[in-house]
This record gives C-alpha cells, structure tokens and sequence, in this order.
C-alpha cells in the first residue's frame, strides 16, 4: 500500500531533526500532526520507523534504510516542481487559441507580434475555424467568440475592438448596371452573395437597423461559400461586380476606401459587441495563458 507523500516527508522531517518539536519548528507543522503522520506510516508499512523516548527520537534500523532512500527521492519531487514553479515564473511554453477566422483576420494580428515579443519563450498556436467547436475537447486552452456563442462557466474578458458593424457593398459597375436600393428589402431585387456556416446554416436573413427599426431580408444570388475559407472569394466576386456582400466592416474597409466597392445601405448598417477572449474558470491558469490574459489587460487600458 503506498503511503502518503505528505507522511513520507513527515517522517524525514522528524528522523533528521531528531524530534517531534525540532521538526514542528523546521516545518511549521505542529508536533502532534507530525506524530499522526508517522504513526500512519509505521501503520502501513506493519513496521516501527522511530524509536520514540521522552528525550529523543531516532529511527530504528528499517526507519533509516527508509530514510536513505526516501531523502533522494524527495529532493527529485522537489527538483520535478521547481521546474514547473520554472513555467509559471517564466512564462513559457504552448497557447493553443481556438478562434473564428474573422478573429484571425482582424483581431489578432494587432495582437499577436507584440505579444510574441513580449514573451519569446511561448508558442502560439491559432486554430482558425467557425464551426463553433468545443474549445476544450480540440485542446485548446482559449478561444475567441462573440457574446451568442460564448459557452456556460467560462471567464470571458473583452478583446480587439468593442463595436463592429456589418457592411453591406457592391462594385460601383454592379450599382451603375443594377441600381443602388434605397432600402434593405430592395435587395431582394439584386444578386447577393451568400455565406454558408459549416453547419450548414446560411448566413442570412441580413438583418438592418435604422431609428429603432430592425429589418430583416433573405436575399438570393448566384455564389455560396464557406464562412471563413471561402470568404475571400466573395469579396473578389464583389469586387468584379457579381453582386452585392454582406461581411464585417473592417473586412471590407480596404476595397470601400480604395473605390473598389460601395457603401450601400450605409445608413442602415447595423452595429453589435466586439468579441471576448474566454476560458475555463479555474484558480491557476497555465502561464502561457496567463501571460495572454495580462498582456490583453494592458492593452485596454
């Protein structure tokens, strides 16, 4: 039966110190525990380990072959410990980051290099995907979601920018050929390009808000594609004047200054919460994760 490693390191306290009292002041225990701790011991092993008198203690000769070999073994566990104590200081090791590929995009690479400077000892690892997985069950010590998606007894703290809005744009080409609809439900009259979830939920109805008015369309149109993996080629198709996209304003930012595309509806784009960094709750985070955690906090302050 093995014994407890709180009772080993007990018994050595009390074998090199020579006594109870001697061992309760070099280990802050009290006396009496230590005895119960030895008397456990000696109670397992079927065998007498000290030799006990009013004026000292010493072991007998199976408590010192014990001793022997206990006193190397427990300096290994305390080595083992330090070299974790080593991590926690250090701020070392993998960051495993489950994230949706618009976090990928336009949250994370104002965060990621400065991070990585800021601790050359982590890894980082990005696993980019909108399937909406369970964070922990792929591995992952952390993910990046918005406030719908964000799962039960997880800490979540803000992370990238608080407000976002959804952009609705065509190619000037499209518009000139087309027209530009003066309101959402005109564009059920235009060719939309469309998003599908890998869960195979569509990316629609658009939803619209202006002056307290929320509408919402289902529009059609001749392209489909991934969330995520494909989202670049409905940006092109947009940009060649296939139709009319729906996706995160700062996606779009680049092509709606440079002319490439226009704002359309722009009045009516609808705003909603940045996202949130969450994870596990629990009273000692990894040190890579906790690095991550203090480094997000200096950057809202």
């Amino acid at each position: 039966m093995a014994a407890d490693l709180g009772d080993l390191t007990a018994f050595v306290s009390v074998a090199r110190s020579g006594g109870f009292r001697e061992a309760a002041r070099a280990s802050g225990r009290s006396a009496s525990s230590l005895s119960e701790a030895v008397r456990r011991v000696e109670t397992q092993l079927g065998l007498r380990l000290l030799n006990r008198t009013t004026r000292s203690v010493a072991a007998t000769e199976a408590g010192a072959r014990l001793l022997d070999r206990l006193g190397p073994a427990l300096a290994e566990v305390e080595s083992a410990l330090d070299v974790v104590n080593g991590f926690r200081d250090r701020r070392a090791g993998m960051l495993r980051l489950n994230v949706p590929v618009s976090a990928a995009r336009l949250v994370l690479p104002r965060i990621v290099p400065p991070f990585l400077a800021a601790y050359p000892d982590i890894r980082l690892e990005v696993i980019a995907e909108d399937s909406f997985v369970d964070m922990l069950a792929a591995g992952c010590d952390a993910g990046i979601r918005y406030d719908e998606r964000l799962e039960q007894d997880m800490i979540a703290i803000p992370i990238g920018p608080r407000e976002q809005r959804y952009a609705t744009a065509a190619s000037p080409g499209y518009l000139d050929r087309r027209g530009r609809p003066d309101h959402p439900r005109r564009l059920l009259d235009h060719a939309c390009l469309l998003g599908r979830f890998a869960s195979g939920a569509f990316t629609s109805p658009w939803e619209f808000e202006r002056d307290s008015e929320i509408v919402k369309v289902t529009p059609t149109g001749p392209l489909i594609v991934r969330v995520g993996a494909a989202t670049d080629l409905a940006v092109d198709a947009a940009v060649a004047g296939s139709g009319v996209i729906q996706l995160f304003e700062d996606w779009l930012r680049p092509y709606l200054d440079s002319g490439a595309l226009e704002p359309v509806l722009e009045p009516w784009w609808q705003r909603f919460s940045g996202p949130f960094l969450y994870y596990p709750s629990r009273r000692y985070l990894p040190a890579p994760l906790r690095a991550f955690v203090d480094f997000i906090g200096t950057l809202r302050r």
